[in-house]
């Protein structure tokens, strides 16, 4: 898990640490690439009164204040993941559905292309690249993933 102070980053923010918001925040630090239902799912470990909606404000609140980001991943709901991680761009395997996190740099020529012969500025957290990954490729990918 993230070593991170919740707490003082929303206050500073004018809001305070529900014990709802501090249990998606574990949750999404816990599971890392998560969609909704699952935090919901692991939200309800812990405190089975919560529902998807509450789990959907709060998602959208944590991303207003920059504290959880998200990607689509697939044709499903986003992922979502802390956003104090470092930006990267999502590598997805279509065989394991395995999820391999690359630095920005990788897709630096590429940005700087875009730039140029567009104009136009890559929000490249947000980005998600689909094919197969090592082990897939290879076919050494374990059974059953």
């Amino acid at each position: 898990m993230v070593d991170t102070d919740w707490q003082s980053d929303l206050r500073k923010r004018g809001y305070r640490l529900t014990p709802q918001r501090q249990l998606v925040l574990e949750a999404v630090d816990r599971l890392e690439h998560a969609t909704p239902d699952d935090i919901l799912t692991e939200v309800r470990k812990t405190a089975g009164g919560i529902n998807i909606s509450t789990v959907y404000r709060t998602l959208e609140l944590l991303e207003e204040l920059g504290l959880v980001s998200h990607a689509h991943l697939g044709h499903g709901a986003p992922t979502y993941h802390l956003a104090d991680r470092h930006d990267h761009i999502h590598l997805v395997c279509r065989d394991c559905t395995g999820v391999i996190e690359a630095g920005l740099p990788v897709a630096a020529d590429f940005t700087e292309r875009l730039r140029a012969e567009f104009g136009f500025e890559t929000d490249m957290k947000h980005f998600a690249i689909f094919g197969r990954c090592r082990a897939c490729a290879s076919g050494k990918a374990p059974a059953g993933s």
